[in-house]
């Protein structure tokens, strides 16, 4: 197994080509702090306590009674339980809203303007300019109504003696005054559907008067649906292990998930490659695998609906050995790396060579797509960058001021950045519209870098064994250090993964694959099973479960979820680990 020396680049492994944390139990509590094994019923059920003048309700004696009633009510009439709502209020003793709300928003409902504007001042609002903001929405939906009407002069009238006084929103006056120009071509502009009035409809005046408003005066409409998303997001959130959908979440139980939820045992042994096994990657659509290896060859492999891989392409042609395999945006191609050799694009469904790219007297080392998947990107052996169209007509060379070969490129998917290593310790983000460069400047050598779905993020990999997360919004920011995993001459590659791509996953030379949690960069699994170093590692984009790994052992393992742990879990007992059935592939 050839090495790469640290004084020199490790140019893509060419090998002398050149226990649970501190989430949430089962009866913890949003944030709790201590243990509670009470039950939201047994909360409810206690007796009330006094917070001033407030009586108040719950185990920490910071919930007002008369707000959480409130909220109830305004969450059952929106769900149409009228009657229901109004029984609460009466029972309760407690209003949804005081006789002067309910005059307004009735007020408001029935087209009241003039009586609305008073009685919304009879509300006694501290904040003028809230008044000020709620007086223009009612005056506005007035002209506009009249407007409809063709009473111009009492639309005119409200423009000038009610509206303009105001000295608020002078550019929307403007507008309206403009409309009188041409009332009925204003108003079809502004009509929206048929059966509405107009963009400003009575209820649309509802809703933006529940932004304008305190909440003390209108209780928002989806409060309590709130209070409860956000309940949830936090306990999700705060679970380290979370790798489920949002649909898995319950209101019967606080969230947890466990290590169960993360990918730990090999469910498959792909060993169609006869040498060591250098890159790989999931297509977009979760609907194959591409590997590529040392033995001069790249497999696309199937995966079907169970999940289960075989072979279903060779990619036979390169000289020399394959150091990378990347996908099309529309999964419908591969472009392959011979190191130091050329660039080839292949039919994924044919398994067919349809074009090669190569550029006299150098050679490519890195490649990438561009979005739209209509051309390529290719770091040269003369540290310079080619792009070719799919026909293989140069676009653009360069090579500016790197002191090193462009090990790792990538472009975002707007198209707008170009991301490459530039020099040893050295990023460049190249704005390709305003031409201008940001640099990521780390302090150690920079062996391989990967770019999160949304384009925010990048991992990058350094030689003191550390990969560290750079937001690069902006001027680029570290936000996270990942440790644990072994290098010393490889290239070893990261990649996010996970809901929401929540996780961390490397490869390692002690033959381990390595998982941290993306936002606390917290060490929660490493997985043995390889028999040299892990080079690369891959998790699928569709299945939350399913996670890959390419060694120098010359396979590739698929990890999935530990079926029997799990079940042991939940059973509240604590088994041994199993690794289970594994499933060989060997192409045949």
């Amino acid at each position: 197994m050839g090495v790469v020396e640290d004084t020199e680049p490790p140019l893509k492994r060419a090998k002398r080509l050149t226990d649970e944390p501190n989430g949430f139990s089962a009866n913890s509590s949003v944030r709790g702090s201590s243990v509670n094994n009470n039950s939201l019923g047994d909360l409810m059920a206690r007796p009330l306590t006094s917070q001033g003048d407030e009586e108040t309700i719950g185990s920490k004696g910071v919930i007002k009674k008369s707000e959480f009633i409130r909220i109830i009510t305004r969450a059952l009439y929106s769900l149409g339980y009228d009657k229901t709502g109004a029984m609460l209020e009466e029972e309760s003793g407690i209003s949804l809203h005081n006789s002067t709300i309910k005059l307004f928003l009735q007020q408001v409902t029935d087209g009241k303007w003039d009586q609305s504007v008073k009685t919304l001042h009879r509300i006694g609002l501290p904040d003028e300019k809230a008044v000020k903001s709620a007086s223009f929405l009612l005056l506005e939906q007035k002209f506009l109504e009249l407007l409809k009407v063709e009473n111009i002069a009492d639309a005119l009238g409200t423009l000038r003696n009610e509206m303009a006084p105001l000295r608020i929103n002078t550019k929307r006056v403007h507008e309206l005054a403009s409309s009188l120009i041409s009332p009925s071509s204003f108003i079809s502009h502004t009509t929206s559907t048929p059966g509405k009035e107009s963009v400003n409809s009575r209820s649309k005046v509802l809703e933006e008067l529940q932004n304008l408003l305190p909440a003390s005066v209108i209780i928002p409409e989806k409060r309590l649906e709130y209070l409860v998303e956000n309940s949830l997001h936090i306990q999700r959130d705060s679970c380290v292990f979370h790798n489920t959908l949002d649909s898995d979440l319950s209101l019967y139980s606080d969230h947890q998930c466990g290590k169960h939820q993360i990918p730990s045992q090999t469910l498959q042994i792909l060993e169609s490659h006869t040498d060591e096994v250098w890159f790989l990657q999931f297509s977009h659509n979760g609907k194959y695998l591409a590997s590529s290896s040392k033995d001069q060859t790249a497999i696309i492999w199937e995966i079907s609906v169970d999940g289960h891989i075989s072979l279903k392409h060779t990619l036979v042609g390169h000289q020399k050995p394959v150091i990378a395999i990347l996908w099309s945006p529309d999964d419908r191609q591969v472009l392959t790396c011979g190191a130091e050799e050329v660039i080839r694009r292949w039919d994924v469904d044919s398994g067919d060579c349809v074009h090669m790219y190569e550029k006299g007297g150098i050679s490519p080392i890195s490649c990438g797509w561009y979005p739209d998947g209509q051309g390529i990107i290719a770091g040269m052996t003369d540290r310079s960058i080619c792009m070719w169209d799919l026909d293989g007509r140069e676009l653009e060379c360069w090579k500016g001021q790197r002191t090193q070969k462009v090990s790792d490129i990538a472009m975002t998917d707007d198209g707008k950045w170009l991301v490459s290593v530039c020099k040893d310790s050295v990023i460049s983000l190249f704005d390709r519209e305003a031409t201008v460069e940001r640099l990521i400047e780390e302090e150690e050598m920079i062996t391989s870098f990967s770019l999160s779905n949304d384009n925010k993020y990048i991992l990058v990999n350094l030689l003191n064994q550390e990969i560290r997360l750079w937001n690069i919004e902006g001027d680029p920011k570290i936000v996270s250090r990942y440790k644990g995993h072994k290098r010393s001459r490889f290239i070893i590659r990261s990649c996010f993964g996970g809901y929401k791509q929540a996780f961390v996953a490397s490869g390692s030379e002690d033959s381990q694959v390595y998982i941290w949690h993306r936002s606390t960069g917290k060490l929660i699994v490493e997985l043995p099973g390889h028999a040299g170093a892990v080079n690369c590692v891959s998790w699928s984009p569709t299945n939350l479960h399913m996670l890959a790994s390419a060694s120098d052992d010359g396979t590739i393992r698929i990890w999935g979820l530990d079926r029997i742990n799990q079940q042991n879990q939940k059973k509240h007992v604590h088994g041994s680990s199993s690794n289970g059935v594994i499933h060989r592939c060997n192409g045949n």
